[in-house]
């Protein structure tokens, strides 16, 4: 089989991975996905850390360009909309000044909405121990942002240059899993009107539905060959 233009090196229930998927599936980029198997550390193995030496994912490999590779969500994005997207569908070209607010909504979804929710989710299904503490300091932190996300969104319909960008896309797989952290009685509509719109639309582009189908068929057959 021939090799195809990417290896995107990944995780199914990661959402920092999904972030890419979907950009590739818009872009109709061809890729391989390599599931990491953190259950085994895979990611902190060896062969991956040649790939990332952070160990973590994603990271994608481009091998129409001397196998440029390239990892942490945000830069891969920026990468693959810098080459790849020519008609600047997803993208504020460079020489813009509205460039820099797609940076500004980039390093927030991941200085902030995902490192939250993330440690959110650590206290809250993984950590040893149960701090009902951290666990409320990470979900209120989760709404302050979304809060943050509403201000602006409550205004305009696209966070960047009046247009759907990568700084809208970057959102979706955090949010598509708001539920799971702030429990079954957040009601996102109701509590975020604005921003539960929008991202609503952002996860009717084609790529983005593909990517949760996707995400639904291997944690499937992930979970059965587990069981």
């Amino acid at each position: 089989m021939a090799q195809k233009h990417f290896t995107l090196w990944t995780h199914h229930g990661g959402p920092n991975g999904w972030k890419i998927a979907y950009l590739l599936n818009e872009l109709g980029l061809e890729y391989e996905s390599k599931y990491i198997d953190m259950n085994v550390q895979e990611q902190k193995g060896p062969e991956y850390l040649k790939v990332n030496p952070n160990g973590r994912i994603p990271s994608l490999i481009d091998h129409r360009n001397n196998d440029f590779t390239v990892w942490e969500s945000a830069a891969i994005m920026l990468y693959l909309v810098d080459t790849y997207d020519k008609e600047n569908r997803f993208n504020i070209p460079a020489g813009d000044p509205e460039r820099y607010h797609l940076y500004q909504w980039l390093f927030f979804q991941m200085s902030g909405h995902g490192p939250y929710m993330g440690q959110g989710f650590w206290f809250t299904l993984y950590h040893a121990e149960k701090i009902p503490s951290a666990i409320e300091r990470y979900q209120n932190e989760t709404k302050r942002l979304l809060g943050v996300l509403e201000s602006v969104l409550s205004k305009q319909e696209w966070l960047v240059g009046g247009k759907l960008t990568i700084a809208d896309l970057i959102f979706v797989p955090w949010n598509n899993i708001l539920g799971v952290l702030l429990g079954p009685d957040f009601d996102f509509e109701k509590e975020f009107p604005a921003t539960f719109k929008w991202h609503s639309k952002v996860s009717e582009l084609p790529g983005v539905k593909a990517g949760v189908a996707e995400k639904a068929r291997v944690t499937a057959e992930i979970a059965k060959r587990s069981n």
